[in-house]
């Protein structure tokens, strides 16, 4: 007499365990596992794919390269995914370093670590200035310490003059003031800090995140600014750091490596730079120096295990 009810009961839990899958990743970006140590988050997780998605807007999405994804799901980049596929993704970050309250950007891997109370509050990819290039502006994301200075909600986005002058020179029409709105590139929601003419802000670009291809500024998904400006206050510390090699050691002792381009190329040599990382972290005879060696020539941005 109680088969159908729990048959109903059985069907209500599968529609629920399929439901959550669309949100897994996004989880696991707004409220990150953390090791032991506070300094591994993210995993082996299954996005499923939503109405609209492509490769270069599920890589924004996650901070997780367009080829990461290609490779661990041996699918054809130039083929149109479809709603609903099944896609591994490997979302684990090496947090760069810690603080109580503020904000952390590590330019080379594209990813904002946002801290409160001493706890990791959330992390999630943004896309930042362009690569310095000779012949051009230099549009890199400056380094260094700053602090909240102000939130706008529906900002008007003031154009800067460097950005008038490249308006002129590629023949765009000229624009000085941008009201809120649809077209407006800060989109709803702007937090302005104490770098001169630099914002973390929304994007109408969405696929330019964990990207370089900003001025300067630091551009976010829709989903994750909501909830980001919600949280952060005034005069919140922070500091833009550049760290293209980091490493960490697990709660079961596992030593992990992740690897970044030197898109900035402030880096000498990165293969000193991976050697005096892991020296600092005392685990030089430990590790797997072949696999660091391939590491170094692919430069991922994939955490990976290179315990010996």
């Amino acid at each position: 007499m109680y088969q159908p009810l729990l048959f109903c009961i059985s069907h209500i839990e599968n529609v629920i365990i399929h439901a959550m899958k669309f949100y897994l990743v996004l989880l696991f970006l707004l409220i990150p596992y953390l090791s032991a140590a506070d300094s591994i988050v993210g995993g082996e997780n299954t996005y499923v794919v939503r109405e609209g998605d492509s490769l270069s807007l599920i890589s924004s999405r996650l901070g997780v390269s367009v080829d990461s994804i290609v490779r661990k799901n041996h699918i054809d980049p130039k083929k149109p995914i479809h709603k609903g596929l099944e896609l591994l993704v490997n979302t684990k970050k090496i947090v760069p370093m810690t603080t109580d309250n503020g904000i952390i950007i590590n330019v080379p891997d594209r990813m904002l670590y946002f801290f409160r109370n001493g706890k990791l509050e959330m992390y999630f990819p943004v896309g930042l200035g362009k690569a310095p290039k000779k012949g051009r502006r230099d549009w890199s994301t400056p380094l260094g310490k700053f602090s909240v200075q102000r939130k706008d909600r529906n900002p008007t986005w003031f154009v800067p003059v460097s950005i008038q002058q490249e308006m002129q020179e590629q023949g765009e029409p000229v624009k000085t003031i941008v009201p809120p709105g649809p077209d407006n590139p800060l989109g709803r929601f702007a937090v302005r800090i104490s770098v001169p003419g630099i914002l973390i802000h929304e994007t109408i670009a969405p696929t330019s995140v964990y990207t370089f291809r900003s001025h300067g500024c630091i551009r976010v998904m829709p989903e994750h600014i909501e909830q980001f400006f919600g949280k952060v206050e005034i005069n919140t510390p922070g500091e833009l750091i550049y760290k293209p090699v980091k490493a960490a050691i697990s709660d079961q002792g596992r030593v992990f490596l992740e690897v970044h381009k030197d898109i900035y190329g402030k880096i000498k040599n990165l293969k000193d730079e991976t050697v005096q990382v892991i020296e600092q972290l005392g685990v030089a005879e430990k590790v797997n120096w072949e696999k660091i060696e391939t590491m170094l020539r692919e430069k991922s941005g994939i955490v990976e295990d290179i315990t010996l």
